[in-house]
This record gives structure tokens, sequence and C-alpha cells, in this order.
């Protein structure tokens, strides 16, 4: 009798384990489905989404859009009336694109946006480049970070090559009809004006801020915490934390308004200066 009972305590013990997971998959499949009826989809029946492209939770399309078959869109992501997305093209969650917006293009490649970006009315991001080097048929790619705003008429268009990419970085506010050419790479916290133009290959560093209507020509270098006046034209190198304008743009001394902006105290900007006056 007490070998019988040590036989059952332990097959008692399984079953209340199997019972007990259960009844946790039972919870979580009820969580779940609250979290899908929280958070429905809404698509109008104007709209032209392909089978195939994955859509997250909370996601609202609107009339008139369309979403391509290889798109991916995360959760709680918004497309306003008549705008699009197409190609191999990776939407983070809570993205928004006005109307008119266009994401993405058919062709070989990948153009990637993080969380919390909006793109503006009538902006045009992950398309084709216009460097005539670009083969078609050649994989092309642009990588954006997390919450930037882009705003209306904007442009950004995917890198030249297989081997390089368009990159934005995080916290940008990239204002209306600028350009962003093909194999830039912007960093973090930038502010660039309406018209800021910036052809292939510029890099510019992190907390950058250009007036409106600015050029910058290939291969150009912009350092951190500089600032461009209005109407510039750039066709060198930018300094670190330097002030530069004209119609050939030069240097016009240190950006202090910019740098007391972000908390340089008057020891760390004078530092930046040799004995002589000029900007180390």
């Amino acid at each position: 009798m007490n070998s019988l009972l040590k036989i059952r305590r332990p097959i008692g013990s399984f079953y209340l384990q199997r019972f007990s997971s259960l009844l946790t998959y039972a919870s979580n499949e009820k969580r779940h489905e609250a979290s899908s009826l929280e958070n429905p989809n809404f698509i109008h029946s104007s709209a032209i989404v392909h089978p195939n492209a994955l859509i997250g939770q909370g996601v609202s399309i609107g009339p008139f859009c369309t979403v391509g078959s290889s798109a991916r869109l995360g959760n709680g992501c918004q497309l306003y009336p008549g705008s699009h997305i197409f190609g191999n093209t990776e939407l983070g969650e809570r993205c928004v694109l006005m109307t008119g917006a266009v994401v993405g293009d058919d062709l070989p490649g990948l153009t990637v946006l993080g969380n919390n970006n909006i793109i503006g009315h009538h902006a045009v991001v992950g398309v084709k480049c216009q460097d005539m080097k670009y083969k078609p048929g050649d994989e092309c790619f642009l990588d954006i970070g997390d919450n930037n705003e882009i705003r209306e008429h904007a442009s950004i268009h995917r890198s030249s090559k297989p081997s390089d990419r368009t990159i934005i970085g995080n916290n940008n506010l990239i204002m209306g009809s600028c350009h962003i050419a093909h194999d830039c790479k912007i960093g973090n916290n930038n502010i660039f004006a309406n018209n800021t133009l910036l052809a292939g290959h510029v890099i510019a560093e992190d907390y950058t801020h250009t007036a409106g209507a600015i050029v910058v020509h290939q291969f150009c270098h912009i350092g951190s915490f500089s600032f461009i006046g209005g109407g510039s034209v750039v066709s060198q190198d930018v300094p670190k934390y330097a002030m530069v304008a004209g119609e050939r743009a030069e240097l016009r001394g240190l950006n202090l308004e910019g740098l007391r902006r972000h908390g340089f105290t008057a020891t760390e900007v004078g530092s930046y200066f040799l004995s002589d006056g000029n900007i180390r």
C-alpha cells in the first residue's frame, strides 16, 4: 500500500503541473485576444493592401493607400489618405505617413524606418538615386532611425551601390523641400531648414543646424554643432562648432548661440580659441 502511494504522488504532481500549464496557456491566449480587440486594425475599403504584406496591431490605413507585397508595418502605424508603401520596406512602430507620402521603391535592396517617424505630405523617401553610376538591378539601401520628422515635399534617396547605404540617425528635423541624396550619412539631432540640399556622400554629424536654401557639395563633411547660414553654398568641409555663411561659404566664427543652447560653458567655448584669437 505504501509503495502504491509513493507511485501515485508523482503521477498526481505531473497532472497538476500539466493542468497548471494549460491554465497559463489559456490565460495568455485570452490576453492576446483582448490585446487584438483593444488595438484593432482599420483598413479602408478603397485601400490596396497586398495579402502578403505584414501588418502589426492597431494599424490604420486610410482611403486610396497602397501597401505592397514585401511591406512590413509595425504596431500603431498610420497611413493617411493617398499615401503609399512600395517594395521591400520596413516601418517600425507608430510611424505616420501623411497624405501623398511615398516610402520605398520596387527595386532590389531595402528601405528601413525605425519607430515614431513622421513622413510629411508628398514626401518621397527610399526611392532610386539620381546618380548616373547606379546600375539597374543593383541592391540599394536606406536606413532611418527613430523619432525623425521629415516634412512635406522632402526627398531622401537610397544608396547608389550595394556596398553602401544612405543613413539617417535619430531625432532629426528635416523641413519642407529638403533633399538628401544617395549615400549621405546623417547623425542625430540635426535641424535642416527648408530647401537644404545635400548632394551625394555628404556626412553631417550630430546637432548640426542649417538655415534655409543652402546647398552642400558632394563628399563634404559637416561637423557637429556647426551652423550654416541661409543661402550658403558649401563646397568644403565645415569644422565642428563653427558658423559658416556666404555664396561660397566662409568661416564666420564659432556657433556661439548653438553652443550656448546645448549647454556649453564659457570656459569650454573659450578653449576652442588659440591665443591669437583663431579657432583651434
